[in-house]
This record gives C-alpha cells, sequence and structure tokens, in this order.
C-alpha cells in the first residue's frame, strides 16, 4: 500500500476508534442503560478496538494482525446480536426463532477458523475455494445485518421511528460498506487496498447517529413492535444484487482511472451520499411519496371508475326532498369509502367555514372554523385527504398539522376530504370510520379528492341558485315598493285636497261627508298597505347619539298593545348608542312583536339589558313555541323565510342582523322547541367627547 493511502487509512481508522471509544464510555457512564444496556457497549467497545488494531496494522504492527482478523468477525457479530435481542418479540412468535443465535455463533465460530487456521480445512476445500469461502462468509454476515435493520424498521411502530431510526441509520451504514468492501473482493479475489482505507472514515461518520439515538431515545421499551408475526422480506437480498453488480461496475472503473488519494477521497464522499440517501429513505413523506408511485404504475386499479362515478352522480342529483343537497353530499363521498356518515363545513360570507350539513354523524361543538386556522390553511394549500389516524401516528408526513380541539371529542372521526373549488376551498368534509376497518391508499385518496372537487361544484351552484332566488324576491318586494309608493301618493293627493278645500267648504254639510268618506277611504288604504308591509318601521334617520333606557322604554311602550305585556329588565342608566334611533326602535319592536306572536297570552316575553367588555347586550326572550336547530341554521337570517306563512314577509330578522352589523355589532340566537327562543345583539357603547364621558360608561360597565 502507498505511503499516502496507508496515512490516510491509518487516520480514518485512527478516528474510528476514537469516536467509538468515546461513545462506549458515555454509554457506560452518562447514558446508562440506553442503547440496549450491555450489548449497545460491547457493539461500540468491540469496534472502537477493531478500528485501533486497523490503525496498528496499517502502521506496521504485526501482533495487531491477529486481533484485527478475529475483531473483524466479533464486530458485525455484536450488532447482529444487539439487533436480534432488539427483534426478540418477533423471534419469540416464530418457531424458528430459538436457533437465530445459535446458527449465527456456529457460522461465525467456523468462518473464524477458516480465518486463523485455513490448513485445518484445505482437505476439505482447496485453496481458491476457500478463499470464496471466507468472503462469501462476510458477505452473509453484511447481508444477514441489512435485513434485521429492514425488519426493525418495518416492524417498529410508527410513532417511534422518530427516536430509533438513526440506530438503523447508524447499523446499515456499517454493514452496507461491509457488503460493498467483500462483494468487490469476491469480484476481484483481492481485498481492495483503497475501499480498505477509506473504511475507517466511513465506519467514523456513522458514529454520530449513535449518539443521536442515545439523545432522542433515553428509555428503549420492548413495545416497539408493531405485531407479533414475522415476514422475511426480500428488499435487503434483492437491493444487495443490484448494489453488487452496480458496484462491480464502479469497482472497476475506479480499478482503471483512480489514482492512490483520488479513488480512496472519492469513496469517503461516496459513503457520506449515501449515508445521506439511507437518511433520505427513512424519511416518512418520502416512503409514502415512493409507495403511491409503486402502486400506481404497477397495480391494477381496485375501481370500476365507471360505476363509481355514475353512483356518485347520481346520489349528489337526486330529487328526494327529504334530503337536501349538502346531505347527500356527504352521503355521495362516504359512500366511496363504506363511510357510515359524516359532516359539512362549508365557506360562508365571512370567509369562515360553518358547519352546514351532517349526515349520521353527531354534531361536534365547535361548528365554526375559522378561515386562519391551521386544519384550514393545510387544506387549501396542501389539498390533501387527511387521514386522522395517520396523522396521530405519523406526524412528520403532514408537516406538524395541529388538529382542532373538536375532533377529540369524535371518536368516529377518519378522513377530512377538501371540497376545491378552482383552486379555493369552498369546504370540507369529516367521514366517519366505517364498520369494519378499513385502509386506505392513493387510489382512495385521488378518488375523494376528484369527488370533492365534483361536490364543491355543485354547492357553489346549489349557492348561486338560492342568490338568484333571493335577487329575484328582492326584486318582486322592489316592485311592490314600488305600487306601495303610488299608492302613497294618491293617498297624499287625496288629503291634499281636502285639506286645501276645507278653508272655503268647511261649513257645507256635503263637503264635510265627503272629506269624512275620503279620510275613511285613505284611512282603509293606509290599513292595507300597512298590514301587508307588516309594519316594519320607519326607514330611519341619521345616525346620532341616544340614551339607551330611552329606547329601550318606548319599545315596551309601543309593544303593550298586544300581550302578553313585555317587561324590562336591567339597568341601562348611562348607556348610549351612536345609530339611528329609530330604526333601532324599529327593530327591536320586530323582535318584540315576533316573541308576542309566539308566546301564548299567559307566557311571558321579556327585554333584557346588560353591559359586558364596551357592548350592549340586549336580550329579548319568549316562553313561546321555539324553533327547531335546522330552521336556525338554514333559514332564520335568509329574508323571505318564516315560520307565519303569509302573516309575514321573512325580512324582518334579516334587517335586524344587517342593522347590528353595520354598526359593528353581532345577534346571537339561542332556541328549542318547546321552550322559547332568546335574541340578544351585541351594539358597542357610543363613545362621547371627553375622558369625563368615557370614564361615566367605564363605571357603567362595571356595575
Amino acid at each position: 500500500m502507498q505511503d499516502g493511502l496507508q496515512d490516510l487509512g491509518t487516520i480514518g481508522y485512527a478516528l474510528a476508534a476514537a469516536l467509538y471509544g468515546v461513545l462506549a464510555v458515555l454509554f457506560a457512564t452518562l447514558w446508562r442503560g440506553r442503547l440496549e444496556g450491555g450489548r449497545g457497549r460491547i457493539a461500540l467497545a468491540l469496534t472502537a478496538a477493531w478500528a485501533a488494531c486497523a490503525a496498528f496494522v496499517l502502521g506496521g504492527s504485526p501482533w495487531a494482525q491477529l486481533g484485527y482478523v478475529a475483531l473483524e468477525l466479533a464486530r458485525p457479530l455484536a450488532w447482529m446480536l444487539l439487533l436480534i435481542e432488539l427483534l426478540k418479540p418477533l423471534l419469540q412468535a416464530q418457531r424458528p426463532g430459538s436457533l437465530v443465535r445459535p446458527l449465527l455463533l456456529g457460522a461465525a465460530a467456523l468462518l473464524l477458523g477458516a480465518e486463523l487456521a485455513p490448513q485445518a480445512f484445505t482437505a476439505v476445500l482447496p485453496g481458491d475455494w476457500l478463499l470464496d469461502v471466507r468472503i462469501f462468509g462476510h458477505l452473509g454476515f453484511a447481508v444477514g445485518g441489512l435485513v434485521l435493520v429492514e425488519q426493525l424498521f418495518r416492524n417498529t411502530r410508527p410513532e417511534l421511528r422518530w427516536g430509533t431510526k438513526f440506530l438503523y441509520v447508524g447499523v446499515g451504514v456499517v454493514f452496507a460498506y461491509d457488503f460493498f468492501l467483500y462483494a468487490d473482493s469476491l469480484l476481484f479475489r483481492r481485498l481492495d487496498p483503497q475501499i480498505w482505507a477509506a473504511r475507517g472514515f466511513v465506519d467514523a461518520m456513522a458514529a454520530p447517529l449513535f449518539a443521536v439515538v442515545a439523545l432522542r431515545k433515553p428509555d428503549w421499551s420492548r413495545a416497539l413492535f408493531v405485531s407479533h408475526r414475522m415476514a422475511l422480506h426480500t428488499a435487503a437480498i434483492l437491493g444487495a444484487g443490484i448494489y453488487l453488480l452496480v458496484m462491480s461496475a464502479a469497482a472497476y472503473y475506479i480499478r482503471l482511472y483512480g489514482g492512490s488519494w483520488g479513488s480512496a477521497m472519492q469513496l469517503v464522499f461516496f459513503a457520506g451520499s449515501l449515508i445521506l440517501l439511507l437518511v433520505l429513505m427513512f424519511s416518512g413523506q418520502l416512503r409514502a411519496y415512493a409507495k403511491v408511485f409503486l402502486s400506481k404504475h404497477f397495480f391494477h386499479y381496485k375501481y370500476d371508475y365507471r360505476e363509481e362515478w355514475l353512483k356518485f352522480t347520481g346520489t349528489l342529483s337526486s330529487a328526494d326532498p327529504e334530503a337536501p343537497l349538502r346531505s347527500r353530499v356527504i352521503r355521495a363521498i362516504g359512500e366511496l369509502v363504506d363511510s357510515p356518515g359524516g359532516i359539512l363545513w362549508n365557506r360562508d360570507e365571512h370567509g369562515s367555514f360553518a358547519l352546514s350539513a351532517s349526515w349520521g354523524l353527531r354534531e361536534p361543538e365547535g361548528k365554526l372554523e375559522p378561515a386562519a386556522s391551521p386544519l384550514v390553511r393545510f387544506l387549501e394549500a396542501r389539498q390533501w385527504v387527511i387521514e386522522l389516524d395517520e396523522v396521530r401516528a405519523e406526524p412528520e408526513l403532514y408537516g406538524g398539522l395541529v388538529l382542532p380541539g373538536w375532533l377529540a371529542g369524535l371518536p368516529r372521526a377518519w378522513l377530512v376530504v377538501p371540497l376545491m373549488l378552482h383552486e379555493r376551498l369552498q369546504g370540507f368534509v369529516l367521514l366517519a370510520r366505517p364498520g369494519a376497518p378499513r385502509a386506505i391508499n392513493w387510489e382512495d385518496r385521488d378518488l375523494l379528492k376528484t369527488a370533492g372537487r365534483q361536490a364543491a361544484g355543485h354547492i357553489a351552484l346549489f349557492e348561486a341558485t338560492e342568490a338568484l332566488v333571493d335577487a329575484r324576491q328582492f326584486d318582486a318586494f322592489n316592485r311592490l315598493s314600488a305600487f306601495v309608493v303610488h299608492d302613497l301618493k294618491n293617498v297624499a293627493a287625496q288629503l291634499s285636497l281636502v285639506v286645501k278645500n276645507a278653508e272655503r267648504h268647511r261649513h257645507n254639510p256635503a263637503f264635510v261627508d265627503d272629506a269624512i268618506g275620503t279620510v275613511a277611504h285613505a284611512t282603509a288604504k293606509m290599513s292595507r298597505l300597512l298590514t301587508q308591509l307588516a309594519n316594519k318601521g320607519a326607514p330611519g334617520s341619521e345616525a346620532r347619539s341616544f340614551a339607551l333606557a330611552e329606547a329601550l322604554t318606548e319599545v315596551v311602550e309601543l309593544s303593550r298593545a298586544r300581550a302578553p305585556l313585555p317587561t324590562l329588565r336591567g339597568d341601562a342608566a348611562g348607556l348610549a348608542l351612536h345609530a339611528s334611533r329609530d330604526r333601532f326602535v324599529a327593530v327591536l319592536c320586530h323582535l318584540v312583536r315576533n316573541a308576542q306572536e309566539a308566546t301564548p297570552a299567559e307566557g311571558g316575553v321579556e327585554l333584557a339589558v346588560r353591559c359586558e367588555a364596551g357592548q350592549a347586550l340586549v336580550a329579548v326572550r319568549d316562553t313561546g313555541c321555539g324553533m327547531d336547530e335546522s330552521f336556525v341554521r338554514d333559514s332564520l337570517f335568509k329574508p323571505f323565510r318564516t315560520t307565519k306563512g303569509n302573516a309575514g314577509m321573512g325580512v324582518g330578522v334579516y334587517e335586524a342582523r344587517e342593522f347590528v352589523h353595520a354598526l359593528g355589532g353581532g345577534i346571537e340566537v339561542a332556541s328549542r322547541l318547546g321552550e322559547g327562543s332568546t335574541f340578544t345583539l351585541r351594539l358597542p357603547l357610543a363613545r362621547a367627547a371627553g375622558a369625563e364621558s368615557d370614564m361615566r360608561e367605564i363605571k357603567s360597565c362595571e356595575r
């Protein structure tokens, strides 16, 4: 071996000896009990001793040769025994599992005898064959170690891989380079000095990974594994064969064109890139992408898409009056994956996502998901179907997605399907877990995403139709208003004519009779108009500050003509609003009148007021018939929706909400069938000029 290459190898093995020696000391003192206790310390110590012997061999020490030959077998054997100990729960479930250690130790003893006393085997095997057997033995140890690493990774629980995957990468690097070294030796029937010299650096680069394991996984547990079945996967053996062919070509190229230093350094950098590749291969996201790629291109489809799409479209377009469109959307998407129920959230006019329908699944407490929530942002950015069990088991796949708190109250929650419309999130569907366990793959996810887009288009078309119907009803209302204005003009003209002629004909009995008839006719006509318009109140005047107590008293007085008589409760003294007083009174009169109409005469209607956080809370309560939850959610605040039949126009509550929102406040409704309703108006208090006025309002709220 050339002097430069010898010096490079000595440095690499000395560095590996130092790193593994420090790790062995740390695991024996500060990190005692980690890395499976004594077996991990023994493997680290033997690796340090092996690297030290290799450095002395390069330095020309003859006595180190014998120690190196023994440790060349003891080192991989120690690592394999550590991996077998970790695999003990799987091996105990298999009958041949108890034979693994004896077979491994027997093979190691035979190989050690062939290394130290080859003359004992020459009577049975020719010298050339004995060399091949020895190389095959080391190659078998390397492949066996890779198989054990693969088994550990495949059977480790997904949530525990974060703490253990660097152990698998570190041991895998050691065995992978051993495989490369002895595969090249098998091809060229001699140990390549450049590959062997670079081996110390490769093992040294794997050493920090074991320190990461100790820091990430302080408490080792035997409950690492997914199941108690042992299935030998051929990926490691198949990969070893492919790797053997590739590396043989690489070794041949290096032998022809490499120099004394260049080839060794190339191997060092190659090993570094190999370690990086192994780390990436242990990444959950990369595995998921690879799994989807292989399934898409090498397996048959599981769905008959013609049948599925016909069934999906048929469910969406069903004319069943008992199943509204939004409920049919949940059902159509759920039937694709055998889900028995779900809940739909849809984007509202403020950009948030409100619960709009449910089918076969209990509604959660959280019925509004803000547009800025992590769930909404993730769905809009990634457009993924979220499997909730997978998020909890492998959060790294979803970039650390934080699930809403209300999901914890839904143990049957399974999938979240985004409804995308032109790359914009229209809503999302939460599906319930099917009765029989079902795993979903890339094909299920693609089908659900496509169905979600189709459903989003149906919902958008339905909402556009609703908006068009509302616009047409407003147009009809405007036309009605034009007729009303025309009639009012006629009435005003008739009364104006009476007033104009009154001075001249007031003493004429015929004129008086005619005037009385005209007034009676105008009165009747105005009464009909007022009845038709349901007395919605004055359009309002300009906004100004007014005392809340006086306005509430006026509302009570105006509402005493109907039973049950409203009562006023609470102290509004000192509170003021800045709004149209006439419109405020009209809005409250309408709410009180609705409460009176919904409440029997022996019931109660109450107008309550209080101050909270700089806002006036005005509540209209009744003990009437109440409203069901679906009507409150779907129809109450929509114009021209009413429970009074032809007695009302259905715009009063809508106008009340628009008035309150225009002031920067809000309106809340709580209602139960047979128990009554409560409408609560949150109104911002007026801020009068001057600190003294502000202090009066603050003190009033504190009272």
